[in-house]
């Protein structure tokens, strides 16, 4: 299943994706990184580990203009699966529309509590005792498709956002590509807001 990822910024999540591939653990390929940001240290990942990466900048172009940029390139590398590893922009409708149901992105909180940015200051601000993230099917609506899978990461009563963030990181990394798989492996079945994971083996 070929990828194409989507980036801002450091690209931790994009990272941990090609060292599962790496690993044999997600049967895939990245297609193609792009990132709307020059400075995006992702992109010097993907360049060191040979894979195709692209700066398609968004600054001053609207939603749909940028949108036709990143659907165009991503249909260009022939791309199964979009996936947002630390994308700040909300997508179109046009672009859910272009990748139906093959648009995913991981949310650092259980959502639907604490969507948008800073999910983990939310989390301690609020005084939850369980956070944790979230791997969710997009749709043009801010943190709000249909979810695929969740990892609890418990609140400790001295945590800071760097030390929480920290241990819900470790979860998304694994999380994300665990997600990933069981669509590489059409074990998916989305019902209306449901997402229903089908058995390793469904004709045993």
């Amino acid at each position: 299943m070929r990828l194409g990822i989507l980036i801002s910024g450091r690209g931790s999540n994009f990272e941990a994706i090609a060292n599962s591939i790496s690993r044999g653990k997600l049967d895939a390929e990245i297609a193609i990184v792009i990132a709307n940001k020059p400075g995006a240290g992702g992109l010097v990942i993907a360049r060191e580990r040979g894979i195709p990466a692209k700066v398609i900048p968004s600054r001053g172009l609207d939603r749909e203009q940028y949108d036709k940029l990143l659907i165009d390139e991503l249909r260009a590398h022939d791309v199964e699966l979009v996936c947002l590893a630390g994308f700040m922009r909300l997508l179109s409708a046009n672009f859910v529309k272009a990748f139906p149901d093959r648009v995913l992105n991981i949310h650092p909180s259980l959502l639907p509590a604490f969507p948008g940015l800073d999910g983990q200051k939310q989390a301690l601000d609020y005084g939850v005792k369980i956070a944790g993230c979230t791997v969710h099917f997009v749709d043009e609506f801010l943190d709000s498709g249909p979810i695929v899978l969740q990892a609890a990461v418990p609140v400790l009563d001295d945590d800071t956002v760097e030390s929480l963030s920290a241990r819900i990181l470790a979860q998304e990394h694994a999380t994300y590509s665990s997600a990933i798989q069981l669509i590489a492996e059409n074990r998916l079945v989305i019902e209306g807001r449901k997402v229903r994971i089908l058995p390793e083996n469904p004709s045993a």
